[in-house]
């Protein structure tokens, strides 16, 4: 079955401005509707590395949901296991500044819990064939702990992402079972009770490091946006990725890009430190376009021994 995602479905509503933004003023500029929500985006990235991914969400019966749940069939999603269910489907407003940076957003969140019941009735042969699962770490405890007792009957190895790191930071026993946690610099400070802003990529390389030791955390990634991505593990492995060079034209959709390299390359036998530059490969690929997910890769274009159906 390969790779499994778990979490929920946006519809992004995204607003640019043609010269500089005016936060308090009317902006000319261009409305774009894209799909978009963390776990939607990531499946999606995943399939564009033509890897066959399989996703656990939900969508609505509007013409919005029926537009997500087509595209991912046409990227080659398994989407048997999507739900249709009213209020399904999440809406993110936002704008940009003219440096393609989100100058302010209002967020809808999905109803996820219906699917606690499809864990009920479909976990045990989702995830009997599955290689890892990538959950969305701040959907409803029911449903995490769910997948933490399936993981933990089939062997499976788990990652997590977060779109709410304000959900996710009271859980922090919950990242003990995961192989490893992806977040940004932002995020960690939160979720480690401190202010991360302004350090070098070497003190956060080793901040992260004795953090994670401390927290009995597995794995651990933090993006720092232009400064690259660091990472660290609980045996005392640590290091940095630099950023790859670019022209950045919106940064939507890059850590959810790098959530799904981290993923990929250790779900198929890469290293910490050779997964975390796929992860920085694929989010460098995003922030060039106005698009939430990478262009289409060959599995060998990233390192990977892995048959393309």
């Amino acid at each position: 079955m390969g790779i499994v995602v778990i979490g929920t479905s946006f519809m992004d509503i995204k607003g640019f401005p043609e010269d500089a933004y005016i936060p308090t003023g009317r902006n000319v500029g261009r409305v774009e509707y894209i799909h978009g929500g963390v776990a939607r985006n990531v499946v999606e990235d995943i399939a564009n590395v033509e890897l066959r991914p399989t996703y656990l969400g939900i969508v609505d019966d509007s013409p919005m949901g029926k537009a997500v749940l087509e595209k991912l069939r046409k990227h080659k999603v398994n989407c048997d296991y999507v739900l249709t269910q009213p209020d399904g489907l999440g809406l993110w407003l936002a704008v940009f500044d003219s440096n393609g940076d989100v100058a302010g957003s209002i967020s809808k969140r999905p109803n996820a819990y219906p699917l606690v019941d499809l864990l009920e009735h479909k976990g045990d042969e989702i995830f009997e064939n599955a290689d890892s699962v990538v959950l969305q770490v701040d959907l409803h405890k029911d449903i995490v702990k769910k997948v933490f007792d399936l993981a933990a009957k089939y062997h499976t190895k788990l990652y997590a992402l977060v779109s709410n790191m304000s959900i996710a930071a009271e859980r922090r026993d919950f990242l003990q079972k995961f192989d490893c946690f992806i977040c940004n610099q932002q995020e960690a400070g939160l979720l480690f009770l401190d202010d991360y802003e302004g350090k070098t990529p070497e003190q956060m390389r080793d901040i992260l490091s004795d953090r994670v030791v401390r927290a009995n955390i597995p794995a651990m990634v933090v993006t720092m946006g232009g400064d690259g991505a660091v990472y660290a593990d609980r045996c005392g492995d640590k290091g940095i990725c630099p950023a790859r060079p670019v022209q950045v034209k919106d940064t939507t959709g890059a850590g959810d890009a790098f959530c799904a390299g981290v993923s990929i390359g250790l779900t198929y036998g890469k290293s910490l430190k050779d997964a975390v530059d796929i992860g920085t490969y694929l989010a460098a690929s995003v922030i060039t376009s106005s698009e939430n997910v990478c262009p289409r890769f060959m599995p060998s274009e990233l390192g990977l021994d892995v048959t393309v159906e």
